[in-house]
Parts: structure tokens; C-alpha cells; sequence
């Protein structure tokens, strides 16, 4: 299936629920931030992936943290590596952003399994040195931006 026909499939709910597994929701990710900026990208993918979920009758498996990580993720890797020429060559590249257990890396399940993490995006709680791939990467940005944060205010307080 071309890009612009899975693309209009999800978006008329006209996929079969074990066609929108993991890798297929990656797929979209990736194809919405190569068409717009990061918030038109998650503004798609946020309203695509909700009304798939309403039309198969569980709208509430729809979860924040879950496609926002994932977006920034995939965002980091088309900044560091290209976007591949394509999904497939980028699927390959990127074989780490296939694996559903990936955000494990960067929070406890406990947090990522919270109605709260559901229903709004919460920022990782516990973080490797550097991400997946190498590089200082999101996990890395995030821990400098707490630390800074917590800084400040202990400086302001």
C-alpha cells in the first residue's frame, strides 16, 4: 500500500485493526512528520489515532505519552539520519523505533501504565545516559532541561 493510500485508510478508519499494530503506527509518525512541522505532525497523528480507536469501539486505548514520545523519537532520528528516501529504507535504519518495549528505556512501567500518562504527556521519570542509537538524544535533552528547571528553583525559593 502506497504512503498516501495507508495514510487516507487510517485517516477513514478503513484499516483492519491487526493492520495498525506497532509498526504500523510508527509508519504513520513518520509519514505526518515529513509532511509538516512536529505539532501539525502530532496534531494529525493525535486525531487520526483517536477516532481509529473510537471507530473500533475502544477509545479509551488512545495514550498521550505513548505518541508523543514515540513522535519525538522519530523526529530526533529523521533530524540525526535523514528520513531514509522512504519508509522502508527508514524502518530499516531505525529497526529500534519497531520495538513496542522501546519507551521502557525511559520510564518504569508503573508511570507509562498511569491513567495519567493515558490521558496527558508526562515527561520520562528515569532516563539512560544517552539514547538508544548513541548520541545524547531526547532522553539526554530532557534530564539537562529537569536538572536546569530544578536549578532555577532552588535558586528562586
Amino acid at each position: 500500500m502506497s504512503d498516501d493510500d495507508f495514510l487516507r485508510a487510517l485517516e477513514n478508519c478503513e484499516l483492519l485493526a491487526r493492520e495498525f499494530g506497532h509498526t504500523a503506527h510508527v509508519r504513520a509518525a513518520y509519514l505526518y512528520l515529513g509532511r509538516t512541522e512536529f505539532a501539525g505532525a502530532l496534531a494529525r497523528m493525535r486525531h487520526a489515532v483517536r477516532n481509529y480507536a473510537a471507530h473500533l469501539g475502544k477509545p479509551d486505548r488512545y495514550h498521550e505519552t505513548i505518541t508523543v514520545a514515540y513522535l519525538a523519537l522519530i523526529h530526533e532520528r529523521m533530524y540525526e539520519r535523514g528520513d531514509g528516501g522512504g519508509w522502508e529504507s527508514f524502518a530499516v535504519a531505525n529497526g529500534e523505533l519497531l520495538d513496542p518495549g522501546l519507551l521502557r528505556q525511559f520510564y518504569p512501567p508503573d508511570l507509562l501504565e498511569s491513567q495519567t500518562a493515558r490521558r496527558v504527556f508526562v515527561l520520562p521519570r528515569s532516563m539512560p545516559p544517552t539514547a538508544p542509537g548513541g548520541g545524547h538524544g531526547l532522553a539526554a535533552k530532557i534530564s539537562s532541561s529537569r536538572a536546569a528547571l530544578e536549578a532555577s528553583r532552588s535558586r528562586c525559593g
